[in-house]
């Protein structure tokens, strides 16, 4: 239920490009501080739009891996320890800040983000379309939420990442998202307190 297919850049477009020049500079090694960085001759929203999709894999892709052990049970409320509870806010059901157990926030928090990114209004797919105003708006949100599945795994469950072996590359993960968010401003620094 929280896993969810991947969204594919279509080959040959631009996007596209750009998702494998982003793979090919980790795939290289390279220092993360400097993989973020955007290439020259980029525009930015399409860079951070590629990045957005590609967090929102890899995130739900983590978060799939200890679901099984992220029950109502275990995690009746969706926190970062003690000291940080996430409540869940949207726009149809939710209007003010609820608070759900860590699985139903998961389930609420990967469908919207994967509305919004196959929404063409917000997450335009053609060259030449222009992205909308409430664009960087629309992505920062979106990542603060992603950062509060890093912030419930690395609190609540990282005893589970590392039996598996997975540190190594939750950890990755997790600093490439960090490194990005910080080379573009996309999260408020209050927000990244918890880790």
């Amino acid at each position: 239920k929280t896993f969810r297919p991947k969204r594919k850049f279509e080959p040959g477009t631009q996007r596209f490009e750009l998702h494998k020049k982003a793979q090919a500079s980790l795939n290289a090694g390279l220092d993360l501080k400097v993989a973020v960085q955007l290439p020259p001759g980029e525009e930015q929203n399409d860079w951070v739009a590629v990045h957005v999709v590609d967090f929102f894999n890899r995130i739900n892709l983590i978060y799939g891996t200890i679901s099984d052990y992220c029950t109502e049970q275990s995690c009746p409320v969706m926190s970062g320890g003690p000291k940080y509870e996430y409540r869940w806010q949207d726009e149809h059901k939710y209007r003010k800040p609820t608070a759900l157990s860590a699985p139903q926030y998961m389930n609420l928090l990967m469908d919207w983000i994967e509305v919004q990114i196959n929404n063409e209004d917000i997450f335009p797919t053609n060259v030449g379309t222009p992205f909308p105003k409430n664009f960087l708006p629309v992505v920062k949100k979106i990542l603060s939420r992603l950062f509060r599945v890093f912030v419930h795994v690395y609190i609540h469950h990282f005893d589970r990442i590392t039996h598996m072996g997975s540190e190594a590359h939750v950890n990755t993960c997790y600093k490439h998202f960090y490194y990005f968010v910080k080379e573009f401003n996309l999260i408020d620094t209050k927000e990244l307190e918890p880790l």
